[in-house]
């Protein structure tokens, strides 16, 4: 049983790096320098998704109606996105959603639903791509639901990158345009499936988080490297 979380696993990872970098369009936004001096250059302009993939904003009523779970009070695939202007607080909530999901009790399309509540509206820096690269396939989540199997998430600490940091006191009205912040989160998934089956494993992930002054915080997309 536990090669099957293996399989989960390296699938989430798989071709995360690759995929992400090959939708992006190397660009010169104001976000350049502190970026490309963290290592965050997945995170500059980059042609705009279609429609039909755009997802709702945050904190809003389209992305309320769009999980109709919120009302019925029905569970919920996805927690929702907390209110908060704080980056690294948004940061580790939304790496224990991303972490977690439960195969047994919806699908992936829930799932996926539930995710896109958490992005940020601005297509401009929206990069929903290196998110989904985070969700098993289809095939992948049919298998996982015969299973049962299930993830939780505890998660850590998160941090600004000391590079992010160093840029950012170098040159701090370079963050005012976009006000898009890297934060690192460091945690533990812990995995079950049928048969008493379970493993856990330490995880870390930088994410890219965009939080406006006023306005509730939005993720921007999962880094494809780890920033220390």
């Amino acid at each position: 049983m536990p090669k099957k979380r293996s399989r989960a696993a390296q699938e989430r990872a798989h071709g995360a790096p690759s995929s992400v970098l090959r939708r992006i369009t190397l660009g010169g936004i104001v976000l350049a320098v502190l970026l490309a001096v963290s290592g965050l250059l997945a995170y500059l302009t980059r042609p705009e998704p279609a429609a039909t993939t755009a997802p709702a904003p945050a904190g809003t009523p389209a992305a309320e109606s769009a999980s109709p779970e919120a009302t019925s009070g029905k569970p919920k695939a996805v927690a929702s996105p907390p209110k908060t202007s704080d980056p690294i607080v948004f940061a580790k909530a939304a790496t224990k959603a991303l972490w977690s999901y439960d195969t047994r009790s919806f699908s992936r399309a829930e799932h996926v639903a539930g995710l896109k509540q958490w992005m940020t509206d601005e297509k401009k820096y929206a990069d929903w791509a290196s998110v989904t690269n985070q969700i098993p396939s289809p095939v992948l989540w049919a298998r996982m639901h015969d299973n049962r199997q299930h993830a939780s998430a505890t998660i850590g600490e998160g941090h600004y990158p000391q590079a992010f940091k160093t840029a950012l006191a170098q040159d701090p009205g370079a963050i005012t345009e976009a006000y898009v912040y890297a934060v690192t989160v460091t945690g533990k998934q812990a995995i079950a499936w049928k048969g008493s089956g379970a493993g856990a494993e330490s995880r870390s992930t930088t994410l890219a988080v965009q939080c406006r002054p006023h306005h509730d915080c939005a993720l921007v997309g999962v880094l494809p490297s780890v920033a220390p």
